[in-house]
């Protein structure tokens, strides 16, 4: 599924036009964007909670020359589903 189709879907279930619906979509993710720039913590009820978290550096090795490097230090966004989205995705009925 794309943006586009995200967008598409605003407009079918709503009154908003497809321009004021890409408006909104757009607005949303800044927002969550921005947010997780941030470092904040994102928890969405219902859907799942993405976690910006910090890497320490590690010692990596180059697969081609064998030589040992280190990767630096960065920070990944991990994503977590809530107990009621697996439990949609995987067909049971909510605790």
């Amino acid at each position: 599924m794309t943006k586009a189709d995200i967008v598409e879907r605003i407009h079918a279930k709503t009154d908003f036009s497809s321009k004021e619906a890409t408006e909104i979509l757009e607005t949303v993710l800044s927002i969550m964007k921005s947010a997780l720039e941030s470092g904040d913590n994102l928890k969405i009820s219902g859907f799942g909670s993405f976690i910006a978290k910090q890497k320490a550096d590690r010692r990596g090795r180059n697969p081609h020359t064998g030589e040992t490097i280190t990767i630096e230090a960065r920070r990944i966004l991990t994503f977590k589903p809530s107990v009621i989205l697996k439990d949609q995705i995987n067909k049971r009925p909510a605790p």
